[in-house]
């Protein structure tokens, strides 16, 4: 899989603050594919070792209904762009990129471990990438950026709404009853019922998504046959 759309990494904080405002103008909160038509979905996560400095980007693509590995690549590079909040996608985004170059399937979903329109500029780093691909994409992730939201009662399956600056831009959805919800939100083709729908039914008996945590496995895989090294 590659981009479809050119896009320059190489640039400064304030740069990158004004290409996501540029970028987001092409986001679709809209549609996506429903649960019982997915066929193969990608998860992708990153790990960083500080003492190296080096990503180590995970892309690993599923079948389902059996969440069985169709096909998994990975890629590492050294970290370009510092840790900034907000501007994920331009430290980990080009190493995704590279690890996706190696997947000969496309998938029809992509689900990040990170934020999707929940940002403050409404592009994290699922909107991003998914736009970049133009892929059907949401982000699911264990914390929050921004927003405000109601607690969701504790059942399975509940969810409340998440709010920024007024407006819609995700969920705070309970994915095992009496565990930690997660934060569920578009990133790219996909509308916010249906990323929850989505993030919902690609959870098994864990609080994370079945394609993340396979996803961060090799990521964490990666990085230990480094240190091995």
């Amino acid at each position: 899989m590659r981009p479809v759309i050119p896009f320059t990494w190489k640039t400064s904080p304030a740069a990158a603050r004004q290409l996501q405002e540029e970028l987001r103008s092409r986001v679709v909160v809209q549609g996506g594919p429903g649960a019982d038509a997915l066929r193969t979905v990608a998860g992708l996560d990153v790990s960083f070792c500080r003492r190296k400095g080096l990503l180590f980007a995970a892309v690993v693509v599923l079948r389902l209904p059996r969440f069985a590995v169709v096909e998994e690549a990975g890629a590492v590079l050294p970290a370009n762009f510092p840790y900034v909040p907000g501007l994920l996608a331009f430290r980990e985004g080009p190493a995704l990129l590279k690890a996706l170059e190696k997947i000969q399937a496309v998938p029809d979903l992509l689900v990040f471990d990170g934020q999707g329109i929940a940002h403050p500029r409404g592009l994290g780093i699922a909107s991003h990438l998914g736009v970049l691909l133009h892929r059907p994409s949401i982000g699911v992730a264990k914390s929050l950026l921004v927003g405000t939201y109601d607690e969701p009662p504790p059942e399975r399956g509940a969810y409340s709404r998440l709010f920024y600056q007024g407006r819609p831009v995700g969920a705070v959805l309970r994915t095992q009853t009496g565990r930690k919800p997660v934060f569920v939100s578009p990133g790219h083709l996909v509308g916010i019922e249906e990323a929850v729908g989505l993030a919902l039914a690609l959870c098994g008996r864990y609080r994370l998504p079945e394609p993340v945590r396979a996803a961060h496995s090799l990521s964490r895989r990666l990085f230990q046959a480094y240190q091995a090294d």
